[in-house]
């Protein structure tokens, strides 16, 4: 079976930066599993892999428009420290997560400055080309009710 819409998909990868610093991977660990075409995977990745059958290797390139996103200049602000009271040292990488008017966002302190703290709520790779070098283990045709959830249910995509 060919990887389509509504597959189910379970493969292993290792994702590099443009440096080819290995930034994520699954070796060693269980297989990813996801539903094509339901947005469990970023869309560059996801579509590129449309065709391909258990077996198949690949090494995908996703740009940033295909992958996380440009950075937005507009997620990117100094907050007052007094804002982070409770935490008593505030490094450089450090994740929050920030009420916003649309939910709670994670964001990642990226400077740590006498005025305040700068904070980024971009995605950490917004604006990264992304390598994926990926091994297809098995794909099968998803469920009905894997179709209505969006999502895969059972063996490595359990139902939380």
């Amino acid at each position: 079976m060919q990887i389509s819409e509504n597959a189910v998909v379970s493969m292993h990868y290792t994702l590099t930066d443009e440096e080819g610093q290995e930034l994520d991977s699954s070796i060693g660990q269980e297989p990813l599993v996801f539903l094509s075409g339901a947005q469990n995977i970023i869309q560059g990745l996801d579509t590129a892999l449309q065709g391909k059958v258990a077996g198949d290797k690949a090494t995908v390139a996703v740009s940033p428009e295909e992958g996380y996103g440009l950075v937005h200049q507009e997620l990117i602000q100094k907050v007052p420290t007094e804002n982070f009271q409770g935490v008593d040292d505030i490094q450089v990488g450090m994740q929050f997560m920030a009420q916003t008017p649309g939910g709670q966002q994670p964001v990642t302190v990226i400077g740590v400055e006498e005025d305040g703290i700068m904070l980024d709520g971009n995605h950490p790779l917004a604006g990264k080309a992304l390598n994926f070098d990926v091994e297809i283990i098995e794909v099968r045709e998803a469920t009905a009710e894997e179709i209505e959830h969006g999502h895969v249910h059972g063996e490595g995509g359990h139902h939380h």
